[in-house]
């Protein structure tokens, strides 16, 4: 079984989507591992997001990663990391398919409600930079 890391950013948690994100999540046949809220420090979101370090938006991005709590998650399915992308949509919520999170929920690209690990090897990653092994039973 595959695993990945979801991410409810500071969005989701400031509109009060948290629980409609979580029964996304769960109607996809998607098993919640683990799951906690969190605010990250400035210094944690530029760990988390180290590989943008450099990129234009890659203050905006910490600076919105750090306004309030957000909802960590770990994420168990078959073929997880792809099916994860898929029911978050496109980054740009312009271009994501109906019925993803991100068309239905998302303002724009920049406030795009959810995060999603692109890879098995940066699932395994982030889920161990939210989550120690003893927390994931």
């Amino acid at each position: 079984m595959e695993r990945t890391l979801a991410i409810l950013k500071p969005d989701c948690v400031q509109r009060n989507l948290i629980g409609k994100v979580i029964d996304r999540i769960e109607s996809a046949g998607f098993k919640i591992v683990r799951m906690k809220m969190v605010h990250l420090t400035r210094a944690m979101a530029e760990g988390f997001y180290e590989v943008h370090n450099g990129k234009p938006f890659f203050a905006e991005l910490v600076n919105f990663m750090t306004e309030t709590p957000c909802v960590v998650a770990v994420l168990e399915k078959n073929n997880c990391v792809e099916a994860w992308r898929k029911t978050m949509g496109a980054t740009n919520p312009q271009n994501a398919e109906p019925g993803t999170i991100r068309r239905d929920l998302a303002e724009n690209m920049g406030r795009n409600i959810v995060h999603g690990s692109d890879s098995t090897e940066n699932a395994e990653r982030e889920i161990d930079f939210f989550f120690s092994r003893s927390e994931l039973l």
